[in-house]
């Protein structure tokens, strides 16, 4: 099969033995997805305000017809289905097989190409005077949260004529009108569709006169054929039965490549929309459709109340949405296809890049949504037909870096939700957001001790990397606040000692009992960022109270909890609800016996336990603890926590590896020492904790052991197991996955400080003689940067290129190396410096 890419980079490449899984999002971030599937396939249509997975319209499907030009020999026609083989695992079924078109001809051989957001199939058939590319993508570029959540779907045929002769080709895609369902609920009523011509091109727009229109599943879709081809259409396919209406259609395509207009009365009739062009020997021609979305009425996290799709206030229907993206498409290509590229194209190792992007998808599921305000939120993941786990769940968030480097808008809408509408007077954070907001105030739920804290840090994360001075002003008392509710009577740190003790519900959804390093590590982070802030905005004598709980807290968690291998959980019972402040306990999932208390730690060695760590040094904090006891203990979680092989694993929970698989436990107890009853998942292997071990020995010198974690986990989703395009955990595309993109700044040593304006990298390889190069986002801008060494050890020429945004600095460091004064610069998109760090 051809290699060409037709200007797409291309990251991975899955033969057909493992395609079966893949399915990749097509979508904006906020609108919902459709996926293209591993043989070219539609599949997963989830656009309509909830998951939807195995979910398509009955007749959904593009497909191909040629015909040597001028022939009236039906003998020479060849037709398929743009799809290649079904997976033979997907023969049987009760009634034969289950896959939807089961009985269409289809390509022989088919190759998916990824590096996400682009999906590419290649199709080869001996009998196909043709080879053809399938290319699908919705634009993805960082800092433009607007370019990047278009609901469309824009889908290519590339076909090469390979005959001899000229060849009358056409491609045709159909999609039933199924307005008034999302998959699992509701009734198409009264539906219909109607021919739609304008000069970019032509399509059929699918409404419903029958759907009340303030339902979910209201909305409309368009499917348009771009340029000047020959373009034909149906609105409507014929009311057969016995599978007469699919005979129909096939027959009036094959019979001229041409579509007939049918009547039907039918709910949901199907829309037909094909494009004919003859193409010489050897020609290659491009068939662009573009599928569009408008479904405007999400509801709340328990679908009790309408609280709108941010997307759908910028267009009327889905026919607009075609006609606004069609004149900004080859831009908004471009744009991502330079940030693919870039990404590709980084001295860094495959399966970092890999992660990275893949789990970007995660953002354009239904996992993630923005309100008609435009306000950000998301699940923890989908379940297979609802969101699963609401209120952009702040002990999960706390994992994913791929919001904050990439889309600062949008983490900082988090923050504003947060600490500007859900923190109470008395400083309590629910760690689900209700929806909408003034229910975090009238009805707050439970906080969460590890999500109130990394909230704090994000919050300087979000100042630090935007340098935005008004955001920390206006967010800075609920903040402080934020903080000082771990000091109330029966709260997590009652005594004021720097050391959590008190009742702490976490990620576990269970509460902790006394001092723990996951937790407690979180709180040491969000003391040192509460001491930067405070210091910043002269409020000396909260700074003065951070910086000496942190100094004892640290001192303490070393001294006591610290085992010569890792840091251990001290379990202390409150001995009854008395002694826990109210709002500090999920009732009924969490330990019943508060004198001898289960879901415990005790002496495991968890894998995450050092993630306030591991963000204290991305975002420029420091050491919370002693570095040679992070080492060691990053060290114990690669010998205690890995398993090279599930076969003997015992798990009474979730499986997410099996057979022979490996990957890191969630905790282990190598001293033989487990609790009768530990914390639920303790047995269970979650890629979004593997990527946090993983990213934090990056930070601590041990690159090589935190990439082959990364290489371990992303062998398990290696297209026939599991979809590259899903990292499960609670649900699908699971929100903790996200922190694999933390790899990125890890290993480039990339910071940005907007407040002193201060741009930092690692150097270079010591002994590197070529030219280094690298991806860098801060959330607000992005580029790259080139480090080649000067001659005679002069140091280091560094080449710095902004492709978007906004990034002011006036120093550039290189760590270890040095720094270079830039001045006062305000960089934009085109943007380049050159400039020499001059070595120590």
């Amino acid at each position: 099969m051809t290699a060409e890419t037709f200007d797409w980079p291309v990251l991975d490449r899955y033969d057909v033995a493992h395609s079966l899984r893949v399915a990749l999002p097509l979508g904006g971030i906020g609108t919902g997805t459709v996926s293209l599937g591993g043989r070219g396939d539609l599949r997963d249509w989830e656009v309509v305000n909830r998951p939807a997975k195995g979910f398509a319209p009955r007749w959904s499907f593009f497909a191909l017809r040629t015909a040597p030009a001028g022939s009236d020999d039906p003998r020479a026609v060849v037709a398929r289905a743009l799809e290649g083989p079904i997976d033979l695992v997907l023969y049987e079924g009760g009634h034969g097989s289950g896959v939807p078109n089961h009985g269409l001809p289809r390509f022989r051989r088919s190759e998916f190409l990824a590096a996400y957001p682009f999906g590419q199939v290649l199709l080869e058939d001996p009998d196909v005077p043709a080879e053809v590319r399938v290319q699908a993508f919705n634009p993805l570029v960082p800092t433009d949260a607007e370019a990047s959540g278009l609901p469309v779907a824009v889908l290519r045929y590339v076909v090469t004529n390979t005959a001899g002769h000229p060849l009358e080709v056409s491609v045709a895609g159909s999609v039933s009108n199924f307005v008034g369902t999302d998959g699992s609920e509701g009734v198409a009523k009264d539906n219909h569709n109607a021919v739609r011509q304008e000069d970019f091109g032509t399509g059929v727009l699918l409404t419903s006169d029958g759907v009340q229109r303030d339902a979910e599943q209201w909305g409309s879709l368009a499917l348009v054929a771009l340029g000047e081809d020959d373009v034909t259409t149906r609105t409507a396919w014929a009311d057969h039965s016995w599978g007469g209406e699919l005979l129909d259609f096939w027959d009036d395509f094959t019979a001229d490549g041409r579509l007939e207009e049918r009547a039907s009365g039918t709910d949901t009739p199907t829309a037909s929309v094909a494009a004919t062009r003859t193409l010489a020997p050897g020609e290659t021609h491009t068939f662009t459709f573009l599928l569009g979305w408008h479904f405007p009425n999400r509801r709340n996290w328990d679908r009790t109340e309408t609280v709108g799709n941010y997307y759908t206030t910028k267009y009327a229907d889905a026919w607009q949405v075609v006609a606004d993206t069609v004149p900004a498409l080859d831009q908004l290509e471009r744009r991502t296809r330079t940030f693919v590229e870039d990404v590709v194209g980084s001295d860094l190792p495959h399966v970092v890049k890999e992660a990275a992007l893949a789990n970007l998808s995660t953002l354009r599921t239904q996992t993630c949504f923005r309100t008609a305000d435009g306000r950000f939120f998301g699940w923890e993941g989908c379940s297979d037909d609802v969101g699963c786990c609401a209120g952009s769940c702040t002990h999960v968030w706390n994992y994913e870096q791929a919001t904050p480097f990439l889309f600062g808008a949008l983490a900082t809408s988090l923050r504003e939700v947060e600490l500007g509408h859900a923190t109470g007077a008395d400083g309590r954070m629910p760690f689900r957001i209700p929806l909408p907001l003034e229910r975090a105030q009238t009805d707050p739920g439970p906080a969460a001790a590890d999500g109130q804290m990394g909230c704090l840090v994000k919050l300087y994360r979000e100042w630090r990397m935007s340098g935005d001075d008004d955001l920390l002003r206006s967010l800075w008392p609920a903040a402080k606040r934020a903080l000082a509710f771990a000091w109330i009577p029966g709260g997590w740190d009652a005594d004021r000692d720097g050391v959590m003790e008190g009742s702490q519900h976490n990620t576990m959804d269970v509460e902790y009992f006394g001092p723990n390093p996951e937790v407690g590590v979180w709180y040491l982070a969000a003391l040192r960022a509460c001491e930067e802030m405070a210091t910043y905005l002269d409020d000396g004598d909260f700074a003065a109270t951070c910086a000496d709980l942190f100094a004892r807290g640290s001192t303490w968690l070393d001294e006591h909890l610290f085992n010569g291998e890792y840091y251990r959980h001290e379990i202390r019972p409150p001995g009854s609800e008395d002694a826990i402040a109210p709002g500090l306990r999920l009732k009924g999932i969490g330990a019943r016996d508060l004198v001898n208390p289960e879901l415990q730690i005790g002496d495991g060695c968890l894998a995450d336990q050092l993630v306030g760590q591991e963000l204290a040094h991305l975002y420029g904090l420091g050491d919370l603890l002693d570095p040679a006891h992070v080492r060691t203990t990053f060290e114990s979680i690669l010998r205690h926590n890995r398993r090279d092989t599930m076969a003997g694993h015992f798990n009474p929970m979730r499986s997410y590896t099996l057979g022979d698989e490996a990957g890191l436990v969630v905790a282990s107890y190598p001293r033989g020492n487990r609790p009768e009853r530990p914390f639920p998942y303790f047995d269970e292997v979650w890629s979004g904790l593997e990527y946090t071990a993983a990213v934090g020995m990056i930070c601590v010198g041990m690159a090589e052991e935190g990439v082959r974690v990364i290489e371990t986990t992303r062998g398990r989703y290696d297209g026939r197991r599991r979809n590259p395009f899903d990292e499960a955990e609670c649900g699908h595309h699971y929100v903790r996955a996200m922190a694999s993109w933390g790899a990125v700044p890890a290993l480039t040593g990339f910071g940005y400080d907007g407040v002193r304006r201060v741009l930092t990298f690692a150097a270079a390889d010591e002994v590197a003689t070529d030219t280094t190069r690298w991806f860098w986002s801060n959330g607000w801008a992005w580029g790259t940067v080139e480090q080649t060494p000067a001659a005679a050890g002069a140091g280091v020429d560094v080449r710095l290129d902004v492709r978007e945004g906004t990034l002011r600095v006036r120093e550039l460091t290189l760590t270890g190396l040095g720094s270079a004064d830039l001045g006062e610069r305000t960089l934009g998109p085109g943007d380049q410096v050159r400039v020499r760090v001059p070595a120590a």
